[in-house]
């Protein structure tokens, strides 16, 4: 596939344009022009590029890519290092942020909905990104986490009494703490995030939602599998998930 067709095949599957993001999405590191290989990831760190190469992949596709809001511009580093074997190996770079968490088939937080059984009824935070709706089948806080256990391999923290009946419930995957008062507004009992705050503790035990971190990078990891399921199917790409593990 062509690289500019990949492009603009992903501009309008995603929509790009419809968000205010901190980094541009889209085409971030220009490789070669043919692409028929692609790894995907949740951020391109040195271990994905890495990989990448060694799969001889023509092109990477990830959440987390380059050239963040207020980040220093200069070429030094591990960004030299990063950009060095992009462009030493002909690599493409392929970044998608808040249109990948907001798509509502491929997308973070829809991926999340599927695999745990939440059913999406709106939207609210910023850009409309989070998600609200309500569990097919209500359970306590503790039975919760124990289901995003199971489903992200992961156990996350939890925050309230555990005994607490969970029915509606808002998410909102990587880290979106900051729209848990919102969520409290719109009467969820519980809230799921990658991410906590030391403050969110605070408004947890004081409003009695329940708060549920199950990790930034575990919360992040479906949208980019789906998407990159959907080229295959879709646009006849050899596409492979590679998981660069990361605790937090």
């Amino acid at each position: 596939m062509n690289r500019e067709e990949l492009v603009e095949y992903l501009d309008r599957l995603l929509e790009p344009g419809k968000f205010r993001d901190y980094c541009p999405n889209g085409l971030q590191v220009e490789g070669r022009a043919e692409v028929r290989r692609l790894v995907a990831g949740v951020t391109a760190s040195q271990a994905l590029l890495d990989a990448a190469v060694e799969r001889g992949a023509d092109a990477i596709l990830v959440h987390h890519g380059y050239f963040w809001k207020g980040e220093d511009g200069r070429i030094t580093g591990i960004r030299r290092q990063r950009l060095g074997t992009l462009l030493t190996h002909d690599i493409n770079l392929l970044a998608y942020h808040l249109p990948l968490d907001a798509h509502p088939e491929l997308g973070n937080n829809a991926q999340l909905a599927s695999r745990l059984g939440w059913l999406a009824e709106g939207n609210f935070g910023e850009q409309n990104i989070a998600w609200l709706g309500r569990q097919a089948v209500p359970c306590s806080a503790a039975e919760l986490a124990g289901k995003i256990e199971l489903a992200l391999g992961r156990a996350p923290l939890l925050i309230g009494e555990p005994s607490r009946p969970v029915k509606r419930i808002g998410w909102c995957s990587g880290g979106a703490q900051g729209y848990f008062e919102q969520a409290i507004a719109l009467g969820v009992d519980a809230y799921v995030s990658g991410e906590i705050s030391e403050q969110t503790v605070h408004l947890a035990r004081e409003s009695g939602v329940a708060y549920l971190a199950c990790g930034h990078h575990a919360s992040e990891r479906y949208g980019v599998q789906a998407l990159a399921r959907h080229l295959a199917e879709q646009c006849g790409l050899a596409c492979e998930f590679v998981d660069i593990d990361n605790p937090v």
